[in-house]
This record gives C-alpha cells, structure tokens and sequence, in this order.
C-alpha cells in the first residue's frame, strides 16, 4: 500500500521539485520509502508502505528486466505468484511489485485480466514514451488525474495534484450539486473542473495522440439470465469463495489484523479468517461511552467465541469530536460521511500493533442488507405509484423521523433518479427538487446515475437498488472513506467481501438466496452461524455512527454558528441563506430531519473557507 504520483508533458521537461511536493503530499501513505523517475518527459514519484518483501530492491519505481518499463504501484496483488508461475517469471524479489511490471511486459494492459488485487498502478514506457494508468475492478485504490490537452498528471490523492501550478482551482459546480445531493462525489468528477476520479475496471493510456480509455471490467457484463438458485451448491461455493479470498489476504510480511465491529460482515470475515488461520488472529474495536453508540460488547462476544487476539478501545465522545476540524484534510474535498471519525479512530488504534487489516464492506451491497432495498421494492409497487402524493401527505402529518422520511420517499422525481433519491433520502440528504431550490447556480440537469439498462436486465428493485449502492455509495463514499482514514495512519485495510469472484457470484444468486422472510443477507448468515452462535446478532442492524445529531446542538453547535451564518453563505454564494436560514430554526427548535442537511452544508463551507479563501 502506497501512494503514487506523476506527470506527462511533451512540450516541456518539468521540474523535479514538483514531483517531490507532489509525494510529500502523500508521505502519510507510505513513510518508510520515497522514490522517483524521470525522463525529458515523464516524471513518476513513489511513497512506500512496506508490506512483501521489506527490503529496499523491493523499493519504486521499479524497472522491468530488461530496462523499458517502470511502474509506480498502490495496493497489492494477492495471486502474484500464481501469475509469476503461469508466465514463467524468475522473480529477483519477493515483491508483487516485480510481478506487475514484468507480466506488463510479456502482455501489455491484457495482464491486469489476470491480476487478483486492490491496485492502481502507472506504467511507463520508456521506448514509446507512453503512460499507462490502472485501477482495479471496484475501485478500492484511488486514481486522481488532470489533463487540459497540455498536461497530463495524476496522484492518489487530490491534495498531490493540487500543488502543480498549472492546475486552476475551479469549482465543478456538477460536484457540488451532487454532494448536496449525496454526501460525496461520484465519479468521474472531482470538487475541482478538469481533475477526474479515474472509473474502476478502466485503463488510460496517455500518449502524443491524448488519452484512449479502455474498459476491461463491467458489473453489468457480469449479471446473467439465469440466477444461481440452488442453497446447498450457492452456500458450499460461497464459503469457498470466502476462504480463498481471506487465504489471499492473509499474506503479508508484516502484523496483521482484523476490524471487528460485531456486525455480519465483519465477523464472517473475522469467523474465517480464524478458521483458515494457524494461529490466532488479532481483532480490533472500538466503543463509545454512549452505549447507544457502543458495539463494543457484541464484537468481544464474537472474538470470545472465536478465541481471536482481541483488541478493545472504548472512547470518549471528545476523542471522536477533535477529529471532527481535521475530516476537510484528510478527504480533500467536500465529504460528509460522518463515520469516517470512527473509521479514523480504529485505523490509528490498530496500527500500534498490525499494518494490515481485514475489514467487511461490501456485505451490505452484495448481499441486501440495507433498508433502502424494501423501500425500492415499496415504492415500485404499481398500486401505490398513482397514489403517491396523496401518501406523501399523509406521512408528513405525523412529525416523528419516520414519518417525515417516509413522506420525502413518495415525493420520489419521474424518470429514472428513483435509485439517487432512495438513498438522499435513507441518508436525511437532500432530494434533487430540494437541491433545485436552494443552489443559487444554474441546475446541470445531468443524466441519472444509475443507468436504466438495469431495467432491462431482469433486475427486481431491490437488485437495482443494490447495483446502484455497489457502483456508488460503495466505491464513491464508502471505499474512500477506508481508504483516506487508514492510509492517514499508514495502515493497509483489505475487503476480503469485495475479491472480484465473490462480486461476480453474489451478482448472479438468486434474491432468495440474499433476502427471505425478511431475513437480510440470508446465505451469508447461514454460513457465519455455522462458526458463531446465531443469537449473538440477535438485535437491530447497526452502523458504525457517531451521534452527530446529539453533538450539532451542544458541543458542535460551533460548527453551525462559524460556517452557516450569513456573512459565509452569502460570500460563497453557492446556495440561498434564506433556505440555509430556514433549516437551521428548524433544527435548533428540536426537529432532527434536518441534521444531515446542516452537516453536508456545514462541511462544503468548511471546504471553500479553507481552499477559497
């Protein structure tokens, strides 16, 4: 795990000093080693995470045996010695580093079809004076770039790219519609114009002629008519699936670990990986003095049960809150995903003792367990379809969360916005008609996320629903927010849910067999409870929160007075302060509807104090 960064101009030689800020940008990524390369053309730089092979050959950029190609690589890839045997590569390292660029060389962009990993790599070629740019199938590795027909440059994460002279901060106001709209920013768009999130499954090559983009992994390639719908085969593949994933990452030449929250996800993956373990695995988590907050207890029965190595933290809301200043930072761009301070405070305690970790997103996408997929299902009904206003009216006379949410879940737009606007709404964000109203700019009118082919797949809504969580909220907010929080401490975090075979078999199960009789995640829960006891999960679905609505009146209501008053809103003038105005009475009046309204609005102004003014 590492970061990258680097640059291509053929008009002119770039300093080197450039290549050096944008690496220093990056040093949290990878503190034990610094690399660069550099030709007339092309500079590449390289922060290292030692992870295989701890020794300085092992160091980037890295050169292909004979001398032509150089790679600067983030990540890991788990089958790299499978793939050394199968091209009968004779490695000089213990590093899958080698493997990469030396498979690059036999094959071209064909050898990332072979690549089982998190990754995004560069590759230069210093005959062709081409680069190449990689990112893995789903997207767990970043890969940020610019290019205005003269420039072309790319870093790991935004603040790297942000130091060169020639990239011009302007707002991508597209972006901003969407944060307001989802708590982040989907690809390809970054919160500054002409600087892209590179999409998953793609590679660029960057050559005199500009930029070719090339697809070589699509979920929708994935989905086939007929549904795997036997239980007994599903639940024996599935489990396979799972043990040869976690046996993957499992490899490591430094301490590793496991995030255990108690959860499903986690303590399957925590279930197996003891089981696959010859000896014990170190699990670690945290907990809240607010036992409202605190899963702190479910996961040390899981470890108890499982007799893993179990680290336990329990914090007080203060440590969560400094954290809170610090989120602008760390994400470099507007992102309100308010459990990125838990996921912070658990990378930083489990780096003291591991440099990797085993976490279990993915489990909620791939196997139904989010709420927002009955919603799909309720608001597809053909009978409540004409009928909906008149609910949405009703709901909202009742004035509990519940009810409110419920009433903004019917007022739902024509068209095909109706997955975006299931989860703005789950989430307390606001719905597209909202965000209409209160932007202070011209609307985009962009395209729907979700593409509507789904609809044409044979998907039910609860599937689309779900595709639309795996290609958004999974990649866009949920993989970044592990990303930026762990490798701020220099920690490697794993998904051993989100191996591309598990992916392209849960895509293909039969609904049945993810959701029966209001079970959620049905065979991933028959396969955990064949290693711990089922009463143990026995309670309401958690998520790893803070109670930020709780704090927004008291210790953080700071917040709201320092970026929501009107001398800021009307200087950046991006949204109406009456409408700002409004929400926050409301609010502070008692009425917790709006709480993440205020917050996604608290962290954009929070953003443009700090980089515009």
């Amino acid at each position: 795990m590492c970061g990258i960064a680097g640059f291509l101009c053929y008009e002119k030689t770039l300093d080197k000093s450039l290549l050096q800020a944008m690496t220093a940008q990056l040093a949290h990524r990878g503190p034990d080693a610094e690399g660069f390369f550099q030709d007339e053309y092309c500079g590449l730089g390289h922060r290292r995470l030692s992870i295989l092979d701890l020794s300085e050959r092992a160091n980037q950029p890295f050169f292909s045996k004979d001398g032509r190609y150089v790679v600067v690589f983030n990540g890991e890839i788990y089958n790299f010695r499978e793939v050394a045997e199968k091209l009968q590569i004779q490695p000089r390292t213990q590093s899958d580093t080698e493997i990469l660029v030396e498979a690059f060389a036999q094959k071209g962009m064909a050898c990332v079809q072979m690549f089982n990993g998190m990754f995004a790599f560069a590759v230069y070629d210093t005959h062709k004076k081409e680069l190449y740019l990689c990112r893995d199938r789903i997207g767990k590795k970043p890969i940020y770039y610019f290019w205005n027909g003269h420039y072309f440059a790319f870093a790991s994460e935004l603040k790297a790219l942000m130091v060169l002279p020639f990239i011009p901060k302007d707002l991508n106001y597209l972006a901003i519609e969407d944060f307001l709209h989802l708590g982040y920013i989907p690809r390809p768009h970054s919160i500054y114009e002409d600087v892209f999130k590179m999409f998953s499954g793609y590679w660029l090559k960057v050559s005199r002629k500009g930029i070719e983009e090339n697809m070589y992994w699509d979920i929708q390639a994935c989905l086939k008519k007929q549904k795997i719908s036997d239980e007994t085969e599903a639940e024996k593949q599935l489990e396979t699936l799972l043990q040869s994933s976690i046996r993957y990452r499992l490899i490591s030449d430094v301490p590793l670990g496991v995030f255990l929250s108690g959860g499903i996800d986690s303590s399957t993956v925590a279930s197996l990986a003891q089981s696959v373990s010859s000896e014990k695995i170190k699990t670690f988590s945290i907990g809240f003095e607010n036992e409202q907050y605190n899963e702190a207890p479910f996961a040390r029965q899981v470890a108890q049960h499982l007799q893993t190595d179990h680290y336990e933290l329990i914090l007080s809301p203060q440590e969560a809150k400094n954290l809170i200043p610090e989120i602008i930072d760390v994400y470099d761009e507007p992102f309100a995903d308010s459990s990125a301070v838990p996921t912070m405070l658990i990378s930083a305690f489990a780096k003291k003792y591991v440099s990797v970790a085993l976490a279990g997103d993915g489990g909620d996408e791939l196997f139904q367990g989010y709420g927002t997929y009955a919603w799909a299902e309720r608001l597809k009904n053909p009978y409540l379809k004409p009928l909906r206003f008149c609910i949405a009216q009703l709901l909202k006379l009742k004035k509990t969360l519940a009810f409110q949410k419920g009433s903004q879940m019917f007022r739902y737009p024509k068209g095909k916005h109706l997955a975006s606007h299931i989860f703005s709404q789950e989430q307390f964000l606001f719905s597209q008609a909202e965000v209409e109203d209160l932007i202070t700019f011209p609307v985009t009118n962009a395209e729907p996320l979700l593409s509507s082919q789904f609809g044409l797949m044979n998907c039910s809504p609860r599937e689309q629903q779900a595709l639309f969580d795996l290609q958004y909220y999974l990649q866009d907010d949920l993989l970044v927010k592990v990303d930026r929080a762990s490798m701020r401490y220099a920690l490697e975090v794993r998904s051993p849910l989100l191996d591309y075979r598990v992916i392209e078999f849960a895509l293909n199960l039969d609904t049945s067999l993810k959701y029966r009789n209001k079970t959620t995640k049905y065979l991933l829960k028959k396969i955990l409870f064949r290693y711990v006891p089922a009463e143990l999960f026995k309670r309401p679905k958690w998520g790893f929160a803070i109670p930020l609505t709780q704090w927004l009146r008291t210790d953080l209501r700071y917040l709201i007075d320092e970026f929501l008053n009107h001398k800021v809103v009307t200087h950046y003038d991006l949204v109406k302060y009456e409408k700002v105005k409004e929400l926050k009475d409301k609010f502070l009046k008692g009425n917790d509807f709006y709480y993440n309204r205020l917050w996604v609005l608290i962290v954009l102004h929070q953003f443009l104090k700090k980089n515009f003014d």
